[in-house]
């Protein structure tokens, strides 16, 4: 059973675009979230008979989710959630690096007070969450802090391009936290940018934003030995 009976009836309930967009949305948090793990067949069929809908919007969400590489349709076979490829993974994060670390600079001089407390009420909360143990929401933390940044500068489109090339990185992000792969070092480089933008010194800021972003590498091959079969 992939879908709540909550979340059943909201599809359910829905216009056919409204059913196709919230299907979508749907999967791939759960795909992003690791609920719907690499690897794991899903049938267009028995979603539609568990929604009661058409297998139409169904059909049209999973294309969808091809296009942004989280699903491989198979002809004659059937539909899997994509492997984590290390390639697409690496791409991503290296656009994000480029991006990011300018994004930042430009957040020394672009920040505003109210932008500064929201990052800084985020480390907050990620830390609670680290002290809890919930790697889903300090995973959603994460984004929203590095989201504040962008929004600061008014540069929220730049935020969407760059994600729309990350779900092979964030699922590896997820992957990571759900390991419990050393949090600390997370949000001690959150407190640092953070700490750095205040202080406009946009050039250590730079430094501290590439070395956040390339955290992963040093993680990949280890998580890839533990999780061989989420991996291409």
């Amino acid at each position: 059973m992939i879908f709540t009976a909550q979340q059943s009836q909201q599809i359910k309930s829905s216009v056919r675009g409204s059913a196709r967009d919230q299907l979508y949305e749907m999967l791939k948090e759960k795909i992003l979230r690791l609920e719907l793990e690499p690897g794991t067949k899903i049938s267009e069929k028995e979603i539609a008979e568990q929604l009661h809908i058409s297998r139409t919007p169904v059909r049209e969400a999973f294309l969808k989710l091809a296009q942004e590489e989280l699903l491989d349709i198979i002809p004659q076979s059937g539909t899997i959630v994509s492997r984590i490829n290390l390639e697409h993974v690496e791409e991503g994060r290296f656009i994000r690096e480029v991006v990011e670390k300018e994004v930042a600079v430009l957040a020394c001089t672009k920040l505003r007070q109210d932008h500064l407390f929201e990052m800084e009420k985020n480390i907050a909360m990620q830390e609670l969450c680290a002290e809890k143990g919930n790697f889903l929401e300090l995973f959603e933390l994460d984004e929203k802090f590095h989201q504040l940044i962008y929004d600061g500068c008014r540069m929220l489109r730049s935020w969407k391009m760059v994600q729309s090339l990350n779900s092979h990185f964030n699922r590896l992000r997820v992957l990571r936290l759900s390991s419990d792969l050393d949090w600390d070092i997370i949000i001690s480089h959150h407190k640092q940018i953070y700490r750095l933008i205040a202080n406009k010194e946009a050039e250590k800021v730079r430094q501290v934003m590439e070395e956040h972003l390339r955290l992963v590498e040093i993680e990949k091959d280890v998580l890839k030995r533990q999780y061989p079969h989420y991996f291409v």
